[in-house]
């Protein structure tokens, strides 16, 4: 990517292809490009059974992918937890359609000259 890059740029600024190729060798250098664990081990084997669901970054302790939770949190306790969660998501909702003024007066009230053009509308001078 950076050396497409480099070598668009350096036909846009009219460089000659040294120029692409010193800049795209350092920026291969310097951007410091590659995988953010470091290098890329093709199994030369088959994989465990559950090989996906372990994160190993290269430290002597790989840790699960998943938390576990399950134990501390059960399906009920979570689908009350949900349920009260939505329910209070629902209710402020509710609240807010409950208490919007500006459904009720969709537009600001016009202020007319003259006492608000009371005679003129057919009012009492």
């Amino acid at each position: 990517m950076a050396g497409r890059l480099s070598s668009v740029i350096s036909r846009i600024m009219g460089g000659s292809g040294i120029v692409s190729r010193s800049a795209t060798s350092s920026l291969r250098l310097r951007v410091g490009m590659g995988l953010p664990v470091g290098k890329h081990i093709v199994p030369d084997r088959p994989l465990p059974v559950n090989d996906e669901l372990i994160w190993d970054d290269g430290t002597s302790f790989p840790e699960p992918c998943i938390d576990r939770i399950t134990d501390t949190v059960g399906k009920y306790e979570a689908l009350a937890w949900l349920c009260g969660s939505l329910s209070c998501f629902a209710g402020l909702g509710l609240l807010a359609v409950w208490n919007d003024k500006a459904s009720k007066i969709p537009f600001a009230p016009k202020v007319y000259p003259y006492d608000n053009l009371q005679v003129e509308l057919g009012g009492e001078p």
